[in-house]
């Protein structure tokens, strides 16, 4: 298989535009299951990119800081159609989210309940949890190429299960383990340079992609970063709560390594204590908004980002002013992967047949499936147990389920999906469908 699908056969714009959507559109399922989504539309059922090609894609967005899924699709559609495929593939990723928390986030303010999507989530949960499983087979059995790449898979999940390693540490340290392996014993840990040649013909790549393509892409990207910033310090001030969200959020997206759960500690602390955007456990509420979402759970952000400008909305009505928070707040948090994308991306794929950087990539490919395997543990404790404490004892610090806490009908639901999905083959959105209502159904007899 080539790694990009020859002219012939590459989609049309508009075709990419439909898949696109429809990753948007069924996105749920937080990085894992965004991510299986993706190589299943784009790998598995269209061959529009090799199976080598995506795992490259992957294992540079794992690198980078901000939601890693929306990257990866950023990545594809710019490698089928430059950068407007990019922009359409990224925005199309998180807009369906977006305007479904926002929605979500209006009803919490001025209702402040959430049980209405309680028994829609439960149902989602359990498909959600299949469709990450079938994530973790299959990047297991494409990126485990022999021992090397199996212990550092063990590694990885270990490292961030068992003893919270903090998630940069993890990926870094693989990508050093890699390029290293390729300089002292070249072939005998990872296949460097398998992904293909640097010079092979990509829909997106450009002769100028250098100094002066690079510069011309911070300049523009960057523009589209800061602009909105800069236009609400023009009309609200740099004191109005407006600039404050542009300029903190702006912060957590150049640090938000490991997605979403790596960087709520730290906003939940100051959008209590520091900024008085939320009250106390609010965050968690809004965590749980974000999760009935598709698209990436970092959307949570956009929960805060309403809250505080409706709460404090500089003049405006209170609705506007929580659009207008969460508006600036989700681009602030979202424009960023653009840059980091387009930038990037052209010298990547020229890296591609370069020994080390390959194997440095193939290294981090491995560590993906321990930290696909984390969240999938993770994910799976929290649908099949009401409560889940935590173990710790020195370095060791992991998730505990409480046996007594397991719930009989997540089970049933959860089983429900596995032979949907793996055994009738009922596909994503009909196992989707199912298990949503199932959950509905089970929630409203009690």
């Amino acid at each position: 298989m080539t790694d990009i699908a020859p002219p012939a056969a590459r989609p049309t714009f508009a075709e990419a535009l439909r898949v696109w959507a429809k990753v948007g559109l069924l996105g749920f399922g937080g990085p894992a299951g965004q991510i299986a989504l993706l190589h299943r539309e784009v790998v598995e059922i269209r061959g529009w990119i090799s199976e080598a090609r995506f795992l490259h894609a992957l294992n540079f967005c794992m690198l980078l800081p901000g939601p890693e899924a929306q990257q990866l699709a950023t990545y594809l559609g710019w490698m089928l159609h430059g950068t407007r495929g990019g922009v359409a593939a990224g925005t199309l990723f998180v807009l369906p989210g977006f305007l479904v928390i926002l929605a979500l986030s209006t009803f919490y303010a001025l209702f402040r309940s959430t049980t209405w999507v309680d028994g829609l989530f439960f149902g989602l949960k359990a498909a959600v949890l299949a469709v990450v499983a079938e994530a973790l087979l299959k990047v297991a059995r494409r990126a485990l190429k022999g021992r090397a790449a199996l212990a550092l898979a063990l590694v990885a999940f270990a490292a961030l299960f068992v003893f919270a390693v903090p998630f940069p540490l993890v990926v870094l340290g693989a990508g050093l383990f890699g390029f290293l392996a390729a300089r002292l014993a070249p072939g005998r840990f990872f296949v460097a340079g398998a992904t293909g040649g640097a010079t092979e013909a990509v829909a997106a790549a450009r002769p100028d992609d250098g100094l002066g393509a690079a510069l011309r892409t911070l300049l523009v990207w960057g523009g589209v970063w800061a602009a909105p910033a800069l236009v609400v310090v023009a009309i609200f001030g740099l004191g109005s709560t407006f600039a404050t969200l542009a300029g903190y959020f702006s912060q957590m997206a150049v640090v938000t390594f490991g997605g979403a759960y790596a960087v709520l500690a730290w906003v939940s602390q100051a959008a209590v204590e520091s900024f008085g955007w939320l009250a106390p456990g609010e965050m968690v509420d809004g965590l749980a908004l974000a999760e009935t979402t598709p698209g990436p759970l970092i959307l949570v952000l956009a929960f805060v980002g309403f809250l505080a400008g409706f709460r404090d909305p500089a003049g405006l009505a209170p609705l506007l002013g929580g659009v207008l928070g969460a508006a600036i707040t989700t681009w602030v948090t979202f424009a960023p992967s653009f840059l980091w994308i387009f930038l990037g991306a052209p010298h990547v794929e020229r890296l591609r047949g370069n020994r080390g950087f390959a194997a440095a990539l193939a290294a981090i490919g491995a560590a993906v499936v321990g930290v696909i395997g984390n969240l999938a543990l993770w994910f799976a404790l929290h649908v099949l147990f009401r409560e889940v404490g935590r173990f710790d004892l020195g370095p060791l610090s992991f998730a505990v389920p409480v046996p007594t806490s397991l719930d009989p009908e997540a089970l049933g639901l959860v089983v429900v999906a596995f032979v949907a999905l793996f055994r009738v083959r009922l596909g994503l959105l009909a196992t989707l469908s199912l298990c949503g209502g199932l959950g509905l159904a089970l929630r409203a007899i009690g």
